[in-house]
């Protein structure tokens, strides 16, 4: 899915980076390089594989269940490993956990590229998922230790944005391309040949950092937190065959609620917490992170949803998929470069219940999707809209979440936005997929598939407006929304 770029203080400590290692011009951009190089990798990799789901599904047989899990595995472990992987580049060295997570990431692909059964593909994927929650942290701290403060490291910053926005809205055309031409395999292996040389200049030219000493790794509350939300997901997902009473729904759902209480028991002792329970004491911070963990529940999937009904109900090629998703992808990059510019003329609370509601008028406008729909009155439209409601909503929600934490947790409050939206999105897509099932039953004909797909997007409306009507109630006041 192409969203909104990652908070630019995702990892923590960030915020109070190491003395920069003197280099020259030429070493700097070369540093600038590789490190937007892994983060165009780690983004491109959540929405490159919307367009080739239909062609996986059919080469390795995959269930609906299957196939929403080859995008859960990956969000699901790159968003519970995250905050661990930014921290592991304090302590170990960030070039070192740069180096760690991106060879890591490209053996998963080509594990994934080379799959012949669907666990297979899923099992890549979660990989994928784990180098890229060591990998995405290490590419900005790299950034940030190796430019002065000043101008040059304002733009190179900006750069490493504006990839990391570029790589999601590429990921549907470079899906498509890849699935076209080629194979679906080729959306994974496409990251083999390009890790390996972006692993070989990271070598040679990158410098190594580390960040304050004493500091551990809070590793059994990453897993307890991963596992139970995707206990959660798994459970979900389950009662789509065998319903929620069923002991094989009921299990992992319990599990996983008991493997989240047991996460908040270790980070409530533990005096390094992955996540400082402290800080949800702050206004700002759990309402900002309720409402992003809304939006993402769900806007996440409407790229899921979206590549299916083209190729499966309007009969595109995954070529004409990926292409079809360009305008929305263009609309979600204009809704993040406007926003800023927005919040000082109407807020930050003001722009993210736009936003949000924005969102919600292009879902109902999406759930009337039909069979015998067109281009412009069933996707364009309404995708166009969804998009640049998540754009809008995206920027002000971090920025209201940062704003009332001490200058020394704005680095973890930023990595706690972009791990409640892409948790959102896991649970958001296993609880859409399930009310899209449950409406299609066992015809899967064009018109039940699209009328399935709708259901899915008329409870994304009601999400979005229970998002709103929270934030209202909420979200402090700024100066701006006075």
């Amino acid at each position: 899915m192409a969203q909104p770029p990652p908070v630019s203080d995702s990892v923590p400590g960030v915020s109070r980076p190491d003395r920069p290692a003197p280099a020259s011009p030429p070493r700097l951009w070369a540093v600038v390089l590789a490190a937007c190089a892994g983060q165009f990798l780690v983004v491109l990799d959540v929405s490159v594989v919307n367009v080739a789901l239909p062609s996986m599904r059919t080469d390795l047989g995959l269930s609906a269940v299957g196939l929403q899990w080859v995008l859960n595995a990956y969000t699901l472990t790159f968003a519970g490993f995250m905050l661990l992987g930014g921290r592991a580049g304090d302590l170990f060295g960030r070039k070192r956990m740069f180096l760690v997570g991106l060879g890591l990431f490209v053996a998963a692909s080509l594990g994934g590229g080379l799959a012949q059964e669907g666990w297979q593909l899923v099992a890549a994927r979660a990989v994928q998922g784990m180098g890229a929650a060591v990998l995405a942290p290490a590419t900005l701290t790299i950034l940030t230790t190796s430019f002065p403060d000043g101008p040059a490291r304002t733009r190179a910053i900006g750069t490493w944005t504006a990839v990391g926005a570029g790589g999601g809205a590429a990921g549907g055309l470079v899906g498509g391309v890849l699935t076209d031409g080629l194979s679906w395999r080729w959306v994974l292996l496409i990251n083999v040949p390009v890790g390996a040389v972006v692993l070989v200049a990271a070598a040679l030219w990158l410098a190594e950092s580390r960040g304050a000493v004493g500091r551990r790794l809070d590793v059994p509350g990453a897993l307890l937190v991963t596992t139970g939300l995707g206990a959660l997901a798994y459970g979900i997902v389950t009662t789509e065959s065998y319903g929620w009473t069923s002991a094989r729904a009921l299990v992992p759902l319990v599990g996983g609620l008991l493997l989240l209480a047991g996460f908040v028991a270790v980070e409530a002792r533990s005096r390094q917490p992955l996540v400082p329970l402290k800080l949800f004491r702050l206004r700002s911070v759990s309402a900002a992170n309720a409402a992003m963990f809304a939006n993402g529940a769900a806007q996440f999937s409407m790229w899921y949803f979206m590549s299916l009904y083209m190729q499966n109900v309007l009969g595109y090629t995954p070529i004409e998929t990926g292409l079809g998703f360009v305008p929305q992808s263009l609309s979600i990059v204009l809704g993040s470069k406007l926003a800023p510019r927005l919040m000082q003329r109407v807020g930050a609370r003001r722009l993210a219940i736009i936003g949000a509601s924005l969102g919600s008028v292009g879902c109902l406008w999406q759930s009337g999707m039909h069979a015998g729909g067109g281009y412009v009155d069933t996707v364009l439209g309404p995708g166009v809209l969804m998009a640049l409601g998540a754009g809008l909503a995206a920027t002000p929600l971090a920025s209201v979440a940062t704003s009332g934490a001490a200058a020394g947790d704005q680095g973890l409050v930023s990595g706690l936005v972009n791990t409640s939206r892409t948790m959102g999105g896991a649970l958001g897509l296993a609880v859409l997929s399930t009310v899209a099932a449950t409406r299609i039953g066992d015809d899967h004909g064009p018109a039940s598939q699209a009328e399935g797909y709708g259901a899915a997007f008329q409870t994304s409306t009601c999400i979005l407006l229970g998002s709103a009507l929270m934030m209202l109630l909420t979200l402090p006041r700024t100066d701006a929304d006075a």
